[in-house]
């Protein structure tokens, strides 16, 4: 039988003393290979099938079973004291040398757990090498996303499915300064090999620009128009005018519910919005929709219409007895609620919404926008970098959760077999997806809106990638639905928490790994990749690298002198909200 594994007697370790469904525990026979093992090593353990050994991960080294591994939460066991050294370790998966008419085949799980006494071996050198090897030839070559090298082994490729990384969600997580971005770059120019990736990246600060410029970029840039782009009519210059948001996101910036009079607001909101929109169906004879739209219905309106009918009920008087005028039914009640929406709509900082370019009141207009977003032209790249810096951090969470349903809702409603998968890059993720026990009114629009994508958008060829240096203040929700997890150095317990209580039981002590992983050092954990592993990741190319790493403040303080006429500048940048 020919197999990529085989071991000398020198290998082997020890043979197994104690089996459970949760950990192993191998007494060690072999004195002189003490030196050799370490926590996070690779054994293999032979089962009761000649052709089969179970791949697993050395969770901890010890001299005395009892005072080490004892869990004080449990009675006593019964394993006795001992001066001999042992090892627990956890299963990860079953290497085959046979499988039906495969050979040499590593699947995920196991079918037979090992017996008392059966042979423990290390697995190193060549043979580690071979194994690594195994996982990423596993992978068909069209699947391969290629992150790094093996930290067990830097001459193995890891190698994750290409596949299952994005069509099951994925998030990318790390204390700042822990190389997320170059995480992100990197992934991005691996997909930018394929010919029509479909990408788009919420950039909240602008890090990712690098990848839109030069000779060798791999991205298109978009920017959400500041306050210095309203009078632009640029293909690049996105507007998520005001007819975009459905009902209940554009009332969570305007309505007061504390206001007693907001449900009459709310009401004839919704109703004059409602006859606008009808308006514009007729004019542009689209009378098949008119039968069915809806007031959420993304279809264009003139605001100053809606305001003057606002106005005309806030100011209407009723007529009583032999016509006298008498109040209004809706007199004086809709006052504050206009002021509120003439502040918005006056507010440049929010023109991107309510002053937008005159060519977004077209009927047309937001199909061309989504066809550069999500269609295809042999003149653009398949990856988007949408910049979000200049959008107020108030209204963040209602544009990127109106950004997020838009694209889609277009992905439901599009031909099942007409559908080309895409995935949203969610950085800074807490900044806008909070738990919903943090989040406001406005918050929760966008919560709604990218759960339901983590929830149902893997039917529909839609996924998400979350990043963020703060997991413990994501969705819960979201980050549940990740199927894969690429983790860099975390130290903050909260964090590590959520980590912890995200993976499978036989995995959660590699957490204890997270705090002493090195910048560009990632633990990946997943259906991705077949050996949960701590990989080195690949650095991007110079030209690609984002616009975030750490300044060297000690070094700065000694060679480079504050610019006077640059702060001078910036103080004119900040009145008016725009660096051009």
């Amino acid at each position: 039988m020919s197999s990529q594994i085989s071991f000398a007697e020198n290998e082997l370790l020890g043979s197994v003393t104690y089996v459970d469904t949760a950990q192993i525990i191998v007494e060690i026979e072999n004195s002189n290979i003490m030196g050799q093992i370490s926590v996070g090593n690779l054994v293999a353990i032979e089962t009761g099938k000649k052709h089969q050994l179970l791949i697993s991960l050395i969770d901890k080294v010890t001299r005395k079973y009892i005072e080490d591994f004892e869990d004080e939460t449990t009675e006593e066991t019964d394993i006795m004291v001992s001066s001999a050294d042992y090892v627990k370790v956890n299963i990860i998966g079953t290497y085959h040398m046979v499988l039906g008419e495969q050979k040499n085949i590593f699947k995920r799980g196991v079918d037979l757990f090992p017996q008392i006494e059966s042979k423990c071996y290390c697995i190193s050198g060549a043979n580690l090498q071979s194994f690594m090897n195994l996982l990423s030839n596993s992978i068909q070559s069209e699947k391969q996303l290629k992150l790094g090298t093996f930290m067990m082994d830097n001459n193995a490729k890891a190698v994750l499915d290409g596949n299952k990384f994005f069509q099951r969600h994925a998030a990318i997580l790390g204390s700042t300064g822990s190389g997320k971005s170059w995480c992100v770059a990197n992934i991005l120019e691996k997909a930018s090999e394929l010919k029509y990736a479909n990408i788009i990246v919420l950039d909240m600060h602008g890090e990712y620009g690098s990848l839109t410029e030069g000779k060798d970029k791999i991205a298109e840039s978009y920017k959400i128009a500041g306050p210095g782009d309203l009078e632009k009519n640029q293909k690049n210059i996105l507007f998520l005018p005001y007819w975009l948001l459905n009902r209940e996101e554009m009332l969570s910036m305007i309505l007061d519910r504390s206001d007693s009079n907001a449900p009459n607001q709310a009401s004839r909101f919704t109703l004059h919005i409602r006859d606008l929109k009808l308006e514009t169906l007729s004019k542009e004879n689209k009378h098949d929709i008119a039968k069915t739209f809806t007031v959420d219905s993304p279809i264009p309106f003139d605001m100053k219409s809606l305001i003057e009918k606002l106005q005309d009920d806030d100011t209407r008087k009723g007529v009583g007895k032999n016509n006298a005028p008498v109040k209004g039914d809706w007199e004086g009640k809709l006052t504050r609620f206009i002021s509120r929406l003439e502040t918005k709509i006056a507010d440049k900082t929010y023109g991107f919404m309510f002053q937008p370019h005159v060519g977004t009141r077209n009927y047309t207009w937001l199909a061309e926008m989504l066809c550069n977003l999500l269609g295809y032209n042999d003149s653009q790249k398949g990856i988007k970098i949408v910049d979000f810096s200049e959008v107020p951090s108030d209204v963040l969470p209602v544009v990127t959760g109106t950004l997020a349903r838009l694209l889609y809702d277009v992905q439901f409603w599009m031909e099942a077999d007409k559908r080309t998968p895409f995935t949203l890059v969610c950085d800074e993720a807490h900044l806008y997806l909070p738990t919903k026990d943090e989040a406001d009114s406005v918050q929760k629009q966008a919560l709604y809106n990218f759960e339901r994508i983590a929830k149902e958008g893997r039917k529909y060829g839609v996924s998400l990638l979350p990043v963020s240096q703060r997991p413990s203040d994501v969705s819960k929700t979201i980050l549940s639905q990740c199927s894969n997890f690429v983790v860099l150095r975390l130290t903050n317990e909260r964090d590590k928490g959520v980590i912890k209580n995200l993976l499978p039981d036989s995995l959660k002590s590699t957490i204890d790994f997270l705090p002493l992983l090195d910048v560009g050092e990632a633990l990946i954990v997943g259906d991705a990749i077949l050996l949960p592993s701590k990989i080195l990741l690949d650095k991007p190319e110079v030209s690609h690298r984002p616009v975030s790493a750490t300044k060297d403040f000690w070094d700065d303080w000694d060679q480079f002198k504050p610019d006077n006429d640059a702060v001078q500048q910036a103080v004119e940048f900040l009145r008016k909200q725009s660096r051009l």
